[in-house]
């Protein structure tokens, strides 16, 4: 589902055509966040997959991908947050992604913003743990995102977020 969303049909097949796959940029926190990522990493197929995350050690998780880390933050850590944004605007730049998508927390929201900021498309699929009512973090970046998820059908709302599943 979401690679027939990432592009639309005669971008794919202009890529096609020159020879180069999309540059997906995917971004997340630690814990549930980097498993719900790795969950939906299928599809990403015929992508070129960056990894974006706060935790050295998952870079195991993904040996066949670039990697990089940024600091862990959060809206109580405004120094780290700065830090983190810094590292993110130099990813984004460097690497030029045409899709930047997460699963949260804040690298996430702080990615959607800086990718959709430099012309990527963004994808924010909200945490299955919020059962109740969408992460803070969610509800802020959804209305900027070209694509707002949630894995919980009962918090899709006809302007988003949109239900397609859970990735549990």
């Amino acid at each position: 589902m979401l690679r027939s969303i990432v592009l639309h049909n005669d971008e794919r097949r202009s890529l096609a055509r020159s020879g180069n796959r999309p540059k997906l940029l995917a971004v997340s926190s630690g814990g549930g966040h980097w498993v719900q990522l790795l969950r939906i990493k299928e599809a990403f197929e015929g992508c070129e997959v960056v990894f974006v995350t706060v935790h050295e050690s998952y870079r195991t998780q993904v040996p066949d991908h670039k990697f990089y880390v940024v600091n862990d933050a959060n809206r109580w850590t405004k120094i780290r947050l700065v830090k983190a944004a810094q590292s993110l605007a130099r990813i984004i730049w460097s690497e030029r992604p045409d899709v930047v998508i997460s699963t949260g927390a804040a690298p996430g929201y702080l990615a959607l913003r800086l990718g959709r900021m430099m012309g990527a498309r963004t994808i924010w699929l909200d945490s299955v743990a919020n059962v109740e009512e969408l992460s803070m973090s969610g509800f802020r970046i959804g209305h900027c995102a070209d694509l707002w998820l949630t894995q919980w059908p009962h918090l899709a709302r006809p302007e988003g977020p949109y239900y397609g599943g859970s990735v549990l």
